[in-house]
């Protein structure tokens, strides 16, 4: 039955799909989900839908938070909950366990009149567990739509950065943490079936307490969360293409370095140059655009 379902489904979003014409897309964009409300992103840096996948490579990687309060003193704490590939707790990483085998928390910081900033980092290779969900904790003091600004963000880092914790080419995502919760989840990191890591887009916020949130108090809430998150398989950028195919005249995985000869419908994580005019560009700013109506 749930076969059949989705087969008349698609063939009903193939039918109300416009004619691309040329199609040109960039791989890194296919696992990304398409979004269908409006809470399914947030504003920021290299964010893309809740639900999206996109690789993480390298060895060593950190995040971090940032907050500015507005008027009263508000303590937000930074922490990473590593489960097991049955969600059970592995360890976490917070101001109340500061090193572990998997890496290291930068520290708690109380108040922050001008700004303030905690950081993780963590190696890799030597997580035991399949998932790290970082997540963002209020304290005490003003939530997240209360202060000034607050985000969360990641980057990949080498050794000899030592020096500097927020290089500019090394942010791969800075996502503004805006929702009614007091514990805010952003993303997740998952491994996988290849041993590699690739993080999951979540922007979620759980309800949590009035005050003093930790992660040793939300672990049970956010594993089961997570474990029906991840049942789930989101409306992809993939499988509209898989359904373009059939109307499409091409369909080309396009790394951009042959400029096409004329106008193309383009979906990718970023508008290309040298598109010839005429053509139709699709990035994560206007993905919803593809979805028929």
């Amino acid at each position: 039955m749930r076969e059949r379902l989705r087969a008349v489904l698609d063939a009903e979003t193939r039918r109300r799909l416009p004619d691309p014409g040329r199609l040109l897309v960039d791989p890194a964009v296919l696992d990304v989900a398409l979004p269908l409300s409006g809470r399914a992103t947030t504003a920021g840096v290299g964010v893309l839908p809740r639900g999206s996948v996109s690789p993480v490579e390298g060895e060593l990687l950190r995040f971090f938070t940032y907050w500015k309060q507005t008027a009263q003193s508000t303590d937000y704490d930074l922490s990473a909950l590593v489960l097991d590939e049955d969600y059970a707790t592995v360890t976490w990483l917070s101001y109340t366990a500061l090193t572990s085998v998997e890496g290291a928390h930068s520290g708690d910081i109380t108040d922050a009149p001008d700004g303030a900033s905690e950081f993780i980092d963590l190696r890799l290779g030597a997580v035991r567990g399949s998932y790290v969900v970082p997540q963002v904790n209020l304290f005490s003091g003003e939530d997240f739509e209360e202060v000034e600004e607050s985000f969360f963000g990641f980057m990949l880092r080498e050794a000899e950065q030592k020096g500097r914790p927020f290089e500019p080419r090394t942010v791969r995502m800075k996502s503004d943490l805006r929702g009614p919760g007091r514990v805010a989840l952003p993303l997740a990191f998952e491994r996988g079936e290849d041993g590699g890591w690739r993080a999951r887009w979540l922007h979620l916020y759980l309800r949590g307490t009035p005050s003093a949130n930790r992660v040793e108090e939300n672990r049970v809430s956010v594993a089961v969360l997570l474990r029906g998150l991840l049942a789930r398989t989101p409306l992809t950028v993939r499988h509209l293409v898989e359904l373009m195919d059939s109307e499409a005249a091409a369909t080309t995985r396009w790394d951009g370095s042959t400029p096409p000869d004329g106008p193309v419908t383009y979906i990718g994580l970023d508008r290309p140059e040298g598109l010839p005019p005429g053509s139709r560009v699709f990035t994560p700013e206007n993905l919803r655009d593809l979805i028929p109506s």
